[in-house]
């Protein structure tokens, strides 16, 4: 009988931002993080036109107590975006941040957690089976705070950390998942806000990925819906309008879309005849003589 895989089991890596492809953007950000540490595989770059490329990462995130309007389009997004390669990066909290690390998961994609707490510790435990998921699909759990062990306690203390009384490091949630925003945001090419309050965490994410120089995505939602609110204000402020997939696919792939709208012209190009019609695609190739 085979043994259940353990998220505690998967060994914590150690690691500066500069040193892996994936986290060298956090090297660049505002209060960048000295250390961070990770159980899994961090996304790799790829070659492409014998360049090195980092992958597409698209971060999903929204509230904790999510409609079903809500999951329902951060579960297609996340789908979506997995079935074209794309990184989807989350929480791994309750609500849309679940939902979308799910999605990724079910279309066979690779998706990255970052947490606001020590790395040793799943927050929420009831997500501990979805962490361990992650992790056996190639993907990682990422946090700028270490285990909670005796070896780390010299360890530089990370935003929102402190020492107590007795010396010990302590984390003050509140702050911390506040901080760990940035670090969505800063890996992700996109930002898109599915559902959130007017005063949220999500929005908070938004405001980093903003000041990072990063697009910014947000669905629409009743007016009357308290859960829509920071996103229609976000939509007000000049955040993109998101209602399907393809508006996030052609923003990370726009080359596709360039070929589609040639392939689409040169298919409009029909003449009276066989002949006429090759004369004008050829005129659209660019052939003159």
């Amino acid at each position: 009988m085979s043994t259940p895989f353990s998220y505690f089991s998967a060994k914590i890596n150690q690691i500066s931002p500069q040193e892996h492809d994936f986290t060298e953007v956090l090297s660049s950000i505002a209060l960048k993080p000295k250390t961070l540490y990770f159980r899994g595989k961090l996304p790799q770059n790829m070659v492409k036109n014998g360049k090195s490329v980092r992958p597409k990462t698209v971060a999903i995130v929204g509230s904790r107590h999510n409609t079903k309007y809500g999951e329902e389009i951060a579960y297609k997004l996340a789908y979506e975006l997995a079935l074209h390669n794309v990184v989807v990066i989350s929480g791994l909290a309750y609500g849309i941040d679940s939902i979308a690390h799910r999605g990724s998961l079910d279309a066979n994609g690779v998706t990255v957690a970052v947490l606001g707490n020590s790395i040793d510790k799943i927050h929420p435990k009831a997500h501990t089976s979805l962490a361990c998921e992650i992790l056996e699909k190639n993907g990682a759990i990422l946090s700028e705070y270490p285990p909670s062990t005796a070896e780390y306690q010299d360890v530089s203390l990370a935003p929102a950390e402190y020492l107590n009384s007795k010396n010990q490091r302590q984390i003050e949630y509140k702050a911390s998942f506040l901080y760990r925003n940035r670090l969505i945001s800063a890996l992700s090419d996109i930002v898109v806000v599915v559902e959130a309050a007017e005063k949220s965490g999500s929005i908070n994410t938004a405001t980093h990925a903003l000041a990072q120089g990063k697009e910014v995505f947000a669905v629409p939602g009743s007016i009357t819906s308290p859960y829509s609110q920071g996103c229609n204000k976000l939509i007000k402020q000049g955040a993109l309008p998101y209602t399907e997939p393809k508006d996030i696919l052609e923003f990370l792939f726009p080359e596709e879309l360039i070929k589609k709208q040639k392939l689409s012209k040169k298919q409009n190009l029909i003449g009276d005849t066989d002949v006429e019609t090759k004369i004008l695609q050829a005129i659209y190739q660019g052939i003159r003589s």
